[in-house]
C-alpha cells in the first residue's frame, strides 16, 4: 500500500501495520474509556494470548484459535454478568484471570515438554516479519471499526451519556455493546502477532487518555486519539529501525511518555481546575 513512498518492504509493512492498528484500537479505546470499561482491552488482549497459546498447543493456526477464544470470551461477558448478577468489571476480572491462567499453563507446559514455545512474540509482537495477508486483515478491521462508529454514532453518544436513559428511549444498547465487544476481540486477535498483546492494550487505552486531556466532546476525541496514536507509532517504528530497538515495547513506552506530557500540558485540566 505504501510501497511507492517507502522502498524498504520490511519498514513499509511495519508502518502499515502500525497505522491500521493505531486507528482501529484508538477509536475503540475512546468508546471503552468513555464507558469506563477500560478493563475490556486488558481482558481481550489476554484472551487472544490464551487463544494463541491453545493453537500452538494443538499445533493448529494460532491466529484462528486466538480469534475463536476471544470471540467466546466476548460472548460470555454479558450472559455471565446477567446470570451471576455481577457488574461488567467483575465479570471481566474473572475472565481475565481465566484467560491468563490458560495462557501461562499452556506456555509453561510446552516449555517443560521441550517444545520451545516462547511467549515473547505474542506479548511484544513481531512487526518485522509480516505477511501481506495479515496487513489486509488488519486494514479490514480498521475500516470495520470506522464503519461501526459512523453507523452507530448517535447510539454510542447516547449510551455514553446515560445507558439507562438510552435504553428507555428505544436504543438497542445490548446490540451496540456486543458489536463493540466482537470488534475489539477481532482487532486484538488479528493484531496479536503483529504488535503483540502488550501494545494492543496500550493502544486501546493510552491514545484515548491523551485525547481526554485536550478534547471537550466525543467527535474531537475520535480525531485526536487516532492522530496521537499514528504520530507516536510512526515515530516508534522509525526509531526502532534506526537504532535497532524492539518496536512494540518502544511504541508502548513512547505512548506512556506522550500521556505524561499531555497531563502536564493539558489546558482542559487547567480550565476545569479554575472552574472548580
Amino acid at each position: 500500500m505504501l510501497e511507492p513512498l517507502i522502498s524498504n518492504n520490511v519498514v513499509c509493512h511495519a508502518v502499515e501495520a502500525m497505522v491500521f492498528a493505531s486507528i482501529a484500537c484508538s477509536i475503540l479505546g475512546v468508546i471503552i474509556s468513555r464507558m469506563s470499561l477500560s478493563s475490556i482491552g486488558f481482558t481481550m488482549s489476554h484472551a487472544a494470548f490464551a487463544g494463541a497459546a491453545i493453537g500452538m498447543f494443538l499445533e493448529t493456526n494460532a491466529q484462528i484459535t486466538a480469534i475463536a477464544f476471544s470471540m467466546a470470551v466476548a460472548a460470555l461477558i454479558g450472559p455471565v454478568s446477567d446470570k451471576a448478577k455481577m457488574a461488567a468489571d467483575a465479570t471481566l476480572g474473572v475472565l481475565f484471570a481465566m484467560s491468563m491462567a490458560v495462557a501461562i499453563f499452556l506456555v509453561s507446559y510446552m516449555e517443560y515438554m521441550g517444545k520451545g514455545l516462547s511467549s515473547s512474540s505474542l506479548l511484544f509482537g513481531d512487526v518485522i516479519s509480516l505477511y501481506r495477508e495479515e496487513i489486509y486483515a488488519l486494514a479490514a478491521v480498521c475500516f470495520l471499526t470506522m464503519l461501526f462508529v459512523l453507523a452507530f454514532y448517535r447510539e454510542i453518544s447516547a449510551i455514553m451519556f446515560n445507558m439507562k436513559m438510552a435504553e428507555a428511549t428505544g436504543i438497542r444498547v445490548k446490540l451496540v455493546y456486543y458489536i463493540l465487544l466482537f470488534i475489539i476481540a477481532l482487532s486484538v486477535s488479528l493484531s496479536l502477532n503483529i504488535v503483540g498483546g502488550l501494545l494492543i492494550f496500550v493502544l486501546l487505552v493510552t491514545p484515548a487518555s491523551i485525547a481526554g486531556q485536550f478534547c471537550f466532546n466525543l467527535k474531537s476525541m475520535f480525531i485526536v486519539a487516532p492522530a496521537a496514536a499514528l504520530f507516536v507509532s510512526a515515530f516508534g517504528v522509525w526509531a526502532g529501525f534506526e537504532y535497532t530497538l524492539p518496536i512494540a515495547p518502544l511504541v508502548a513506552l513512547l505512548l506512556t511518555v506522550a500521556f505524561a506530557l499531555s497531563v502536564m500540558l493539558s489546558f482542559k485540566r487547567r480550565i476545569n481546575t479554575k472552574i472548580n
